[in-house]
């Protein structure tokens, strides 16, 4: 039995662009690259399917970087509580220095 042949993403990408821009024929790429013409139909309509997240990204960053921000604020916001709830801890588990008794 032969090894399925594996084809690096930048390899995929370069022969859908020529084909898509007209550069080669889908069979000349085949023929260049030693792929069956389904294999590359694949290819292009995972290319196709998957364009417009390359300019969608714009807004995701926006939002990671929202959510980056909101996880920062809540971070210093525990931070003092502990700080608070440290020094509380400190201040009851000393014994009084009264001279009561």
């Amino acid at each position: 039995m032969s090894k399925r042949r594996t084809f690096a993403p930048a390899l995929k990408a370069r022969v859908v662009l020529e084909v898509l821009s007209g550069a080669k024929t889908a069979a000349q790429a085949c023929r260049e690259q030693g792929l069956k013409d389904s294999v590359l139909s694949q290819w292009k309509q995972l290319f196709l399917e998957r364009a417009p997240q390359v300019f969608a990204g714009d807004g995701a960053q926006e939002q990671h970087e929202a959510r980056v921000a909101e996880l920062e604020r809540m971070v210093g916001r525990l931070t003092m509580q502990l700080e608070i709830a440290k020094k509380a801890s400190l201040l009851l588990s000393r014994e009084p220095s009264g001279s009561g008794s």
